[in-house]
């Protein structure tokens, strides 16, 4: 699991009962702590641990600053204080929680000692005049199933957020002369997202190689645990050949400081190493460091975002869209050469031959079945966006390389989304229902949500506690 790191920020305002939001206030510290929630707090900051005074403004951004918060989390334990929720979000700079416990039954007498929801109200709009993007969790209790859905939630929305302002991506090579697909504004990337790149040429790759063959420690690691894990289909040279090159893009992405790769992958490796690179790629990619095919870099970042999402419980897949099931109306085929991690695969992968080329380095394996989210973010003419759906595996023929057969609910409808763009034929799958998350952190880092089946209201419906 990702770690992340909110700051706790509890308010309230001094019309409504001091005590009875510091009692919340406390509570609510308790149910994070339950959860095993990473936070810090304002209690040095005054005495009652309450955010609700202009003087200790600056003390809680600047300690908040200092521990490198993640995202804010503002609690509000009576009615809280709208616009210093606003100047601190202002302020910071990260995504924002807005949450207030459910109000209690009024007093015989008619009297409230807290107005929760009607400050939430009012920080909702002060945000949105800060141009503060937010998050809002409904208003529940701390023991009510929702509250722990939506910070475990959120804390997924923040680390897409930090994923994505601090992403760099190791870039082997040029991209495959065919594939004008997978073009990429590079300068553009990095002025507006921060995103930046790492280019290397081929012999680069081949040098570090060579390199860490003459090592032969981590080689020959790497060899024992694809003969443990994998029946081994291809000669001991190419066995060595698949082992070094994962060692040598892994020192590479250290090198670098990246958190993926994209790889040209065919066909001038080939030509140099006599392999393909498809079971190296497999058995980085279960070590949670993407590597994407045929240089995509906008894959490369859609399997970042996803893996973000889903907090590293689960491994992410990198796939073509190819051809519709022969049988099922609504199917269609999830296929790459073999770059799949084994961790999803139904069974013992092969290490063998790719579908399309002669040369060895390729997994052939089904995936797990079940309920997966398929992504992509692309973009062009200057628009970037990222669509979203759902998807079930389901039985098909049997195929080469690393597949899966799926079912969505309109494949015309999807066929003519990535027809009709931005996006292309690659796509990143993940045995998880991100799609929640990375349509609320969509908000967070300037891109549209493209959601590729109508069900946005469902979407929103969940994100507010339905």
């Amino acid at each position: 699991m990702k770690k992340i790191k909110i700051g706790f920020a509890p308010t309230r305002r001094s019309i409504f009962s001091a005590p009875d939001a510091m009692k919340y206030r406390n509570l609510t510290a308790d149910r994070l702590k339950e959860l095993m929630v990473d936070f810090v707090d304002i209690t040095d900051i005054n005495e009652e641990g309450l955010f609700y005074a202009d003087e200790d403004l600056p003390a809680i951004v600047e300690k908040f600053k200092k521990e490198k918060i993640d995202g804010l989390f503002l609690p509000h334990c009576n009615f809280g204080t709208e616009y210093m929720c606003g100047r601190l979000a202002k302020a910071l700079d990260v995504p924002v929680l807005l949450w207030g416990p459910l109000d209690e039954r009024p007093k015989p007498d008619g009297s409230r000692l807290r107005d929760t929801q009607c400050g939430l109200f009012a920080t909702g709009k002060v945000l949105r005049r800060f141009q503060v993007p937010f998050t809002y969790m409904t208003n529940c209790r701390l023991e009510d199933p929702v509250f722990e859905r939506g910070v475990r939630d959120f804390l997924a929305v923040c680390n897409v957020v930090k994923t994505f302002r601090h992403m760099r991506i190791l870039q082997i090579s040029t991209r495959p002369f065919d594939f004008w697909t997978t073009m990429c504004n590079e300068g553009e990337l990095l002025e507006r997202f921060n995103i930046q790149l790492s280019p290397i040429p081929m012999p680069e790759l081949t040098a570090e190689i060579k390199i860490v063959k003459e090592e032969n420690t981590e080689v020959e690691k790497v060899i024992a645990f694809c003969r443990e894990n994998m029946e081994i289909c291809i000669a001991e040279d190419a066995l060595e050949h698949v082992a070094a090159l994962k060692v040598a893009m892994k020192k590479l992405v250290e090198k670098y400081g990246c958190q993926a790769i994209a790889i040209q992958c065919w066909n001038q490796m080939q030509k140099e190493l006599g392999i393909m690179p498809c079971a190296a790629n497999a058995l980085l990619n279960d070590e949670g460091i993407p590597v994407v095919c045929e240089t995509d870099i906008h894959g490369a970042i859609t399997s970042l975002l996803v893996e973000a999402a889903g907090m590293g419980e689960t491994r992410s897949f990198f796939a073509d869209w190819t051809i519709r099931h022969p049988d099922v109306e609504h199917g269609e085929l999830l296929q790459h050469c073999g770059p799949w991690p084994i961790s999803i695969a139904k069974e013992k992968v092969k290490l063998t031959y790719p579908l399309a080329f002669d040369y060895p380095g390729a997994i052939t394996a089904e995936a797990k079945h079940g309920q997966i989210s398929l992504v992509r973010f692309d973009g062009d003419n200057g628009a970037y966006s990222m669509l979203l759906g759902h998807a079930k595996g389901i039985d098909g023929p049997k195929g080469m390389g690393t597949y899966l057969w799926i079912e969505v609910d309109d494949i015309k409808r999807l066929e003519a989304k990535l027809v009709e763009g931005p996006y292309i034929h690659h796509c990143v799958g993940i045995h998880k229902d991100v799609v929640p998350v990375l349509f609320e952190a969509c908000k967070y880092i300037g891109v549209t949500p493209d959601l590729y089946d109508p069900i946005e209201e469902e979407i929103r419906a969940y994100l507010r506690g339905t």
